[in-house]
């Protein structure tokens, strides 16, 4: 079910040419099963929101940033002192069905406001800063997304649209562009698997047509620091034994 590439090629050079790569299964089962079961609780059986953030801020979550299979894919894209910069959990259920219309993901969670050049607008979600950086830095992260649930089309997938990452930050007209002149494809992924993607690649999520759990860790990495006495919000390398004060 999952999308794969040629064995011939690898994954940066799929990553960077198509901007997108989905892996069979690379989680064992007793880590998914432990990543269920602490995380699950973030998230209201009843809840309409299929989301929450911050989710770096647990230990279970580091662990899985730090682990073998996660940043390969993250090194293959950043190279070897990437860093996680944030966690996202996601969920459809039948009371979260939700959608997302095409968009690429502009915003970095940062510790705390400072005027930069370059960087905005600003906004506040979950009582953490968030900014728009410069292109140049949304151009070093990837996001890496592992699926704790099969997630197939009738699942609500994220679908892309392959190679718009390589046009920077589009308006609203380029996107009604790239939409026209280019296809989509459904990123289905098994449970354990992993879909990674550059920020600027054009995505969204139809909701799902079977609705039931599609639970998964959006994980962000970047590969360097931020100017002008900024700071990522977190900040998760592979030897780090702790959150960065």
């Amino acid at each position: 079910m999952a999308t794969s590439f040629p064995q011939s090629e690898t994954v940066a050079e799929r990553l960077h040419r198509e901007g997108w790569v989905s892996t069979p299964s690379l989680i064992q089962a007793e880590v998914l099963d432990t990543l269920t079961r602490d995380l699950s609780p973030l998230l209201d059986e009843g809840s309409v929101r299929g989301g929450t953030r911050q989710l770096l801020d647990l230990a279970v979550v580091q662990d899985l940033a730090r682990s073998k299979a996660v940043r390969s894919i993250a090194e293959e894209a950043l190279g070897p002192r990437c860093f996680a910069v944030r966690g996202i959990l996601f969920d459809k259920t039948p009371s979260a069905n939700w959608k997302v219309t095409w968009h690429q993901d502009l915003t970095i969670a940062v510790r705390e406001h400072r005027d930069a050049a370059g960087f905005g607008p600003w906004s506040v979600k979950e009582r953490v800063p968030h900014v728009q950086p410069p292109v140049a830095i949304l151009e070093r992260m990837i996001a890496v997304r592992v699926h704790l649930d099969e997630c197939g089309v009738e699942n609500g997938p994220v679908r892309v649209i392959p190679r718009s990452h390589i046009s920077g930050r589009l308006s609203g007209e380029d996107i009604d562009r790239w939409k026209e002149e280019h296809a989509a494809v459904n990123c289905t992924v098994l449970r354990g698997g992993i879909l990674a993607f550059f920020p600027l690649l054009l995505h969204s999520s139809s909701p799902a047509t079977r609705p039931g759990h599609r639970r998964v860790v959006h994980l962000e990495f970047a590969a360097a620091n931020l100017p002008s006495g900024l700071e990522w919000y977190h900040s998760i390398g592979e030897s780090d034994l702790a959150l960065s004060a």
